[in-house]
C-alpha cells in the first residue's frame, strides 16, 4: 500500500503540492493563533469553599464550621482529597479532584452538596464557593504608589475603582486586594455612660442597624406627571451616627454622640504588603480563571490598567511587582531560537553529507512543512505553545528528516548507477519504494514508542503529555511527508549533476575510517561481542552514582521566598520583620524589586496566616548578575543574610510553590504530614521529626507547625453566677462578641464605596483580663449591668493558630527544605534518622510528601510504562520485519542506547528524574530507527547478493555472506551516518541552551545525545557482527536446500 502511495504521490504532482501548500497555509494560522504560555498548568482541578467568621477563634471554626463542611465534601464524586483549613476568623476547604475532571462539572456537584452542608452552619455564616481560578492563577501583581496619598485612602481606591475594572479584563476571576487599611466607622462606647443612662449595649447595635436604610413608596401622579417616592435614610458619615436616638427620657432624647465617640478608624486586618524594605503598600493580585492563556490575560490587564490611569487621583499610579508574561515570553524566546538553530544544523548537515544543495532543500523544505502540520493539530485540541509543547517539537526534528536524508541518498545512487533505461521518474519511484515503507515503519517506531508517556499522571503527566503530543505530531507528520511530499519534492529537485558516491570527500573519510574496522570485527566476532558486554556490564557504575529527583527545578526568573515564623505573632511585629527581611533581600545587586506579603490576600485563594510570609524578588537579568554568580549561589548567599531567632527559611518559584501547596499541600521540596486525633500530641511528634531532620546532611531547614502555639484569653461562664442574674450563656456571648470582637452591624453607603460600622468598647477598656473583667458589662432583664469578672472566669491559656484536615483527619506538617539535587537520596536518610529517633504512639503515624510523594508515583508508573515501550517498539519490528530473528537484533540497540545515555548524565551530574525518562523513552524508539536502517541495508546487499548466485546456480557461500555484509554495511555508511548527525546534531542546541526552560529540555536530550552515541557504535559494529552470526547459522541449516535460502535470508 505504501509502495503505492509513493507512485500515486510522484504520479500526482500538482495535487500533492496543492495539498501542501494548503496545510503550510493552515499550519501558518495556527502558528499565529496558537496561545503562549510559559510551561503548562500543572495544577490540580479544585473548588474552594469559603467562609467569613470575623473574630472567631481557630478550634471555634473549625467544630462549627470547617469539619462539617470537611466531612460533606468527602463524598463529592471523583474528590481525590480534602483539605480544610479553620484559622482566626475564616475557613477554607479544599476539595482537590482527579485528573481530566471539567472544573464546572466539579463546581456544580460541589455547590450541590454545599446546600446541605448549609443548614449546619451556625447564623450568619454563608459557606461560598471560590473564584473558578486555577491553582497557579496568580500571574500578575502590582503596587497602588501615592506618597501624598494614606495607606486607608490607597486601599478605598485599590478596593472600589481599581480592583472592579481589572476584574473585567478577559480571562481574569477575580483581583484581590491586600496591605493598607480598610476603613470602618468604629463607635466607641463608653460603659460608665451606658450604665448612667441604662442603655444596653445591644440597644446602640440595633439602632445603628435601623437606621440605615433607603425605602421607597412606590409613586404618586401630580399635575400629569409621575414622581417616585423615596425616604433617605442611609447613613453617609460620622454626624449621622453621633445623631442618631438610643433612647427617650422625659422627652429628652439620648444621643449616640452622649454615650460613644464615633471615629473613622482602619479595621482589623490579616494581611500586609511591602515593597522593597521602604515601607508598607496597597497591592492587588490578578488571579487568571481556569482555562485562560495566561499571556493573553495579562495583555489584557495591562490595556485595562492603561485604560483606567487617567481615572486615578493625581500622584497616584500603578506599579508592577510581578508579571508572569516574561517568564512566557523568554521560555518562547528560548525554544524559538532553538528550533531555527536545529533546522539550520539540520540542513547543513543535508548539504554537506550530500555535496547537493538542490537534494538538500527536500529535506529543508520538509521540515517547517512537518512543523506547521504539529501546529494545526496543536490548535485543533486546544494547546498552547510552551517549553514543553515546543521542547517535543524541538528533539523531534532531527529525527523527522530521517526519511528524507535515507530515501535522496538512495536516489542518488539509482541516478549513479542508472544505465539509462529508466525515466528520472521512474528511478526516483524505484528508489523511494525500495527504502520508503521500511523507514515509514522506522518513523512510526519513534512515534508509538512515545506514547507510554500518555499514562503518565497528575503533575508529571500534565508536564509532559505536550511534549509527547507535539513530538507524536511531528514524528507522524514525517512519517506522513516521508511517503508522499518527500517523493514529489525527490522529482522536482534531485536532478542536475550529483557528485558520484566515490567522489564525496565525506563518504570516502567515513568508508576510510569505517572498513577497517568493519574487517576486524567480523574477524574476531566472539571479541567484538565480549567487549560489547562489558561495556554494559560497566555502565552499572556511573548507573549506581546518578541521584534522583521528582522533576529538575524550573527557573522562572523570580524566586520567591517563603518564610515561616513562630505562631502568635502580632501584626505590627509581622510588619517589622517583613520590612527588615525585604530592605536585605534588595541590597542584593541581582535583586530588582522586592514585595512581601504577610497573611493572607482577600481571597480564597489565599490561606495564608500572618506567621507565613511570601516574598516575590524580581531579579535582573542574568548578564548583569556579579561573575560566578548563580541562581542556587544567589539563595544560599540570601538565605544566610536573612538568619533570624524563630524564622525558618524556605525558597522557591511562585509558579512552583502553587502548584505543590495545592497538590500536597506542602510549599517545600519535602514534607513530612502527621495525623492523629491530638493536637498537642501531634505537635509533640512534629517536633521530634523535625529535631530528627535537622541531623540529616544537606538540610537547609526544617520546621514544624507549632499547632498549640497560639495565647488565648478564655472566658468561662458561670451557671450558678448567671442563673442568680437571671442570664444565659447567650446574654453573656453575645455582650463579648461586641464588646470586645467589635461587632459589625451595619455598612453604609457612600457613593461608589462602602464601608463597616463595629460597636466595641474602648481599647483601654479591653487590653488586658483584670480591665475586662471588672469593665464589660452584662446587661440584665431589669436594665443592671453586672460586670463581666462575676459571671465568667478569666484565664490565659495556649491553643490553635490554626488547624489543618485532610479528609476530615486532624494533621500536622513539617517543612524540610534542602539545596541537595539527588532528593531520593536524601529523604532515604531522613526516613532512617525519623524512624530511629521517633515513636508513634498507636492513633497516631505520618507520611513523606511534597516532590518526593510526585517521585515515588512517577517511579512506580515508570515501572510499568518503560517495558510496554520495549514491547510496543518489538511489536512493530515484527510487523516491518515479519521474523523474530530481525526484530531482535534491532531490540539489542536500546541496552547499548542507555550506555551512552547513563555515562553522559553522570559526566553532566544530571539526576534521574521524570525528565530523563522521558529522554529514554524517546532514546529507545530512535535507537530502534537507527537499528532499522541499518539492517535494511544489509538485507538489500543479502539479496542482491543472493539473486546473483542463484542466477549463476551456485549457493551463497561464507565468504559470499561476509562481502554482502560488508558492501551493506561500508558502502552505506552515509546514509546511516547522516540520520545518526542529523538526529544528535538536532539535539545540541537543545544541550547547550541556557534560558527560561532549559532546565528540563537539557535533561531530555542528554540521555539522546549520548544513546546516540552509544547506539551509533553498536550500530555500525555489534549489529553487523551479530547479523553476520545468524545468517552464518541459518546457511549451515539450509546447506541442503540452497535454493530456499535466498527466500529465507534477507
Amino acid at each position: 500500500m505504501l509502495a503505492r502511495l509513493i507512485e500515486w504521490s510522484v504520479r500526482n504532482v500538482f495535487l500533492v503540492l496543492v495539498m501542501a501548500i494548503a496545510v503550510t497555509g493552515g499550519g501558518i494560522y495556527a502558528l499565529l493563533n496558537t496561545p503562549l504560555d510559559a510551561q503548562p498548568d500543572l495544577s490540580d482541578v479544585q473548588v474552594i469553599v469559603y467562609a467569613d467568621m470575623p473574630g472567631q477563634a481557630p478550634q471555634v471554626v473549625e467544630d462549627q464550621v470547617t469539619y462539617p463542611l470537611s466531612t460533606a465534601m468527602l463524598a463529592v464524586p471523583h474528590a481525590k482529597v480534602v483539605r480544610g483549613i479553620s484559622m482566626f476568623g475564616a475557613s477554607y476547604v479544599y476539595v482537590i479532584f482527579e485528573d481530566g475532571t471539567d472544573i464546572y462539572w466539579a463546581r456544580a456537584r460541589v455547590l450541590e452538596y454545599l446546600n446541605t452542608a448549609s443548614k449546619q452552619m451556625p447564623a450568619g455564616v454563608t459557606p461560598t464557593l471560590g473564584p473558578d481560578a486555577t491553582g497557579v492563577g496568580w500571574v500578575y501583581q502590582y503596587v497602588l504608589q501615592g506618597k501624598q496619598k494614606s495607606l486607608d485612602e490607597l486601599r478605598a481606591i485599590q478596593d472600589w475603582y481599581v480592583r472592579y475594572q481589572l476584574t473585567k479584563a478577559p480571562g481574569v476571576a477575580e483581583v484581590a486586594s491586600v496591605g493598607g487599611f480598610v476603613r470602618e466607622y468604629s463607635i466607641t462606647v463608653d460603659p460608665g455612660k451606658l450604665r448612667q443612662y441604662g442603655v444596653p449595649l445591644s440597644r446602640v447595635s440595633e439602632v445603628v442597624a435601623q437606621s440605615n436604610r433607603d425605602v421607597g413608596g412606590r409613586v404618586i401622579e401630580m399635575t400629569e406627571t409621575e414622581y417616585m417616592i423615596r425616604s433617605r435614610g442611609y447613613l453617609r458619615g460620622i454626624n449621622d451616627i453621633e445623631n442618631l436616638v438610643v433612647k427617650s427620657d422625659a422627652g429628652t432624647p439620648v444621643l449616640i454622640a452622649d454615650i460613644a465617640h464615633v471615629e473613622l478608624v482602619p479595621a482589623e486586618r490579616r494581611g500586609i504588603a511591602e515593597l522593597d524594605g521602604d515601607g508598607e503598600v496597597v497591592a492587588g493580585i490578578a488571579i487568571a480563571r481556569y482555562g485562560e492563556n495566561a499571556l493573553a490575560v495579562i495583555e489584557g490587564l495591562k490595556e485595562k490598567m492603561a485604560d483606567i490611569q487617567s481615572g486615578l487621583p493625581e500622584g497616584v499610579s500603578l506599579q508592577t511587582v510581578y508579571d508572569r508574561s516574561e517568564l512566557i515570553q523568554q521560555a518562547i524566546a528560548t525554544l524559538r531560537t532553538t528550533l531555527i538553530e536545529e533546522s539550520l544544523i539540520v540542513a547543513l548537515v543535508c548539504i554537506l553529507f550530500l555535496f547537493h544543495v538542490r537534494s538538500a532543500l527536500v529535506a529543508i523544505v520538509m521540515l517547517p512543512v512537518g512543523v506547521l502540520i504539529a501546529f494545526i493539530a496543536m490548535r485543533a485540541l486546544g494547546m498552547n505553545s510552551n517549553i514543553m509543547s515546543l521542547g517535543g517539537i524541538a528533539i523531534a526534528i532531527g529525527a523527522m528528516v530521517d526519511a528524507a536524508i535515507v530515501m535522496i541518498e538512495n536516489a542518488h545512487k539509482h541516478i549513479e548507477h542508472s544505465d539509462g533505461s529508466r525515466s528520472h521518474r521512474q528511478l526516483i519511484i524505484d528508489a523511494c519504494r525500495e527504502v520508503g515503507p521500511p523507514l515509514f515503519f522506522s518513523l512510526l517506531i519513534i512515534t508509538v514508542a512515545f506514547l507510554p508517556v500518555f499514562a503518565l499522571e497528575d503533575q508529571e503527566g500534565r508536564l509532559f503529555k505536550p511534549l509527547a503530543f507535539t513530538k507524536t505530531f511531528v514524528m507522524a507528520a514525517g512519517a506522513l511527508l516521508s511517503v508522499t511530499l518527500v517523493p514529489v519534492l525527490m522529482l522536482l529537485f534531485v536532478r542536475g549533476k550529483i557528485m558520484p558516491e566515490k567522489k564525496n570527500p565525506v563518504n570516502r573519510f567515513l568508508i576510510a575510517v569505517y572498513a577497517p574496522i568493519i574487517a576486524v570485527v567480523l574477524r574476531h566476532k566472539a571479541a567484538t561481542l565480549g567487549v560489547a558486554a562489558l561495556a554494559l556490564v560497566l555502565t552499572a557504575w556511573p548507573a549506581s552514582r546518578i541521584g534522583s529527583e521528582f522533576m529538575p527545578t524550573l527557573n522562572e526568573g523570580t524566586l520567591l521566598y517563603m518564610p515561616a515564623s513562630l505562631p502568635g505573632m502580632s501584626v505590627t511585629k509581622a510588619a517589622e520583620l517583613l520590612q527588615q527581611q525585604d530592605r536585605i533581600i534588595k541590597t542584593f545587586p541581582e535583586v530588582e524589586s522586592v514585595f512581601g506579603k504577610a497573611g493572607r490576600a482577600l481571597t480564597a485563594t489565599d490561606p495564608a496566616p500572618l506567621e507565613m510570609f511570601e516574598t516575590v524578588i524580581n531579579l535582573k537579568p542574568e548578564k548583569e548578575w556579579r561573575n560566578g554568580m548563580t541562581i542556587d549561589t544567589l539563595i544560599a548567599e540570601m538565605d544566610q543574610a536573612l538568619q533570624f531567632p524563630g524564622v525558618a527559611n524556605s525558597w522557591t518559584m511562585p509558579i512552583k510553590a502553587r502548584t505543590d501547596m495545592l497538590s500536597t499541600g506542602i510549599r517545600t521540596p519535602i514534607g513530612v504530614k502527621v495525623f492523629g486525633t491530638d493536637l498537642t500530641e501531634m505537635e509533640r511528634i512534629a517536633k521530634q521529626i523535625e529535631a530528627a531532620v535537622r541531623t540529616v546532611p544537606g538540610t537547609t531547614s526544617a520546621y514544624a507547625e507549632r499547632l498549640t502555639g497560639g495565647y488565648y484569653l478564655d472566658i468561662q461562664p458561670d451557671a450558678r453566677q448567671l442563673a442568680r442574674y437571671g442570664l444565659t450563656v447567650g446574654d453573656v456571648q453575645g455582650t463579648i462578641s461586641a464588646a470586645l470582637g467589635g461587632e459589625l452591624v451595619t455598612t453604609t453607603i457612600e457613593g461608589r464605596e462602602r464601608f463597616g460600622v463595629t460597636v466595641r468598647y474602648p481599647r483601654e477598656l479591653r487590653d488586658d483580663p483584670q480591665t475586662i473583667a471588672s469593665e464589660v458589662l452584662v446587661a440584665t432583664a431589669d436594665g443592671a449591668q453586672i460586670p463581666l469578672g462575676e459571671l465568667a472566669t478569666l484565664s490565659i491559656n495556649r491553643g490553635a493558630t490554626e488547624i489543618r484536615t485532610e479528609n476530615a483527619l486532624l494533621s500536622a506538617y513539617v517543612y524540610v527544605d534542602t539545596r541537595n539535587s539527588d532528593l531520593g537520596e536524601y529523604v532515604r536518610l531522613a526516613q532512617a534518622a525519623v524512624a530511629e529517633a521517633v515513636d508513634f504512639p498507636p492513633g497516631y503515624y505520618a507520611t513523606w510528601s511534597g516532590q518526593y510523594e510526585y517521585m515515588q508515583r512517577a517511579a512506580a508508573k515508570m515501572k510499568i510504562v518503560i517495558p510496554v515501550t520495549l514491547l510496543l517498539i518489538f511489536l512493530l519490528l515484527y510487523l516491518n520485519f515479519r521474523r523474530v530473528t530481525e526484530s531482535l537484533i534491532v531490540m539489542l540497540s536500546v541496552p547499548f542506547a542507555l550506555v551512552g545515555g547513563i555515562w553522559l548524565m553522570w559526566a553532566l551530574d544530571y539526576n534521574l528524574s521524570v525528565a530523563v525518562a522521558v529522554g529514554f523513552i524517546a532514546l529507545a524508539g530512535v535507537a530502534a530507527e537507527t537499528g532499522v536502517i541499518m539492517l535494511i541495508y544489509l538485507d538489500q546487499a543479502l539479496e542482491k547478493m543472493a539473486k546473483t548466485r542463484r542466477a549463476q546456480g551456485r549457493p551463497v557461500s561464507l565468504d559470499d555472506l561476509q562481502d554482502a555484509i560488508v558492501s551493506g554495511a561500508v558502502d552505506r555508511v552515509r546514509p546511516k551516518m547522516m540520520t545518526v548527525v542529523a538526529i544528535t546534531a538536532g539535539l545540541l542546541p537543545i544541550m547547550w541552551s541556557t534560558g527560561a526552560g532549559s532546565e528540563v529540555t537539557r535533561r531530555i536530550a542528554a540521555p539522546m545525545v549520548g544513546g546516540m552515541a552509544s547506539s551509533t557504535l553498536l550500530t555500525l559494529v555489534v549489529i553487523p557482527v551479530i547479523y553476520a552470526l545468524v545468517k552464518q547459522y541459518q546457511l549451515a541449516r539450509k546447506a541442503s536446500a540452497p535454493t530456499a535460502l535466498p527466500a529465507e535470508l534477507p
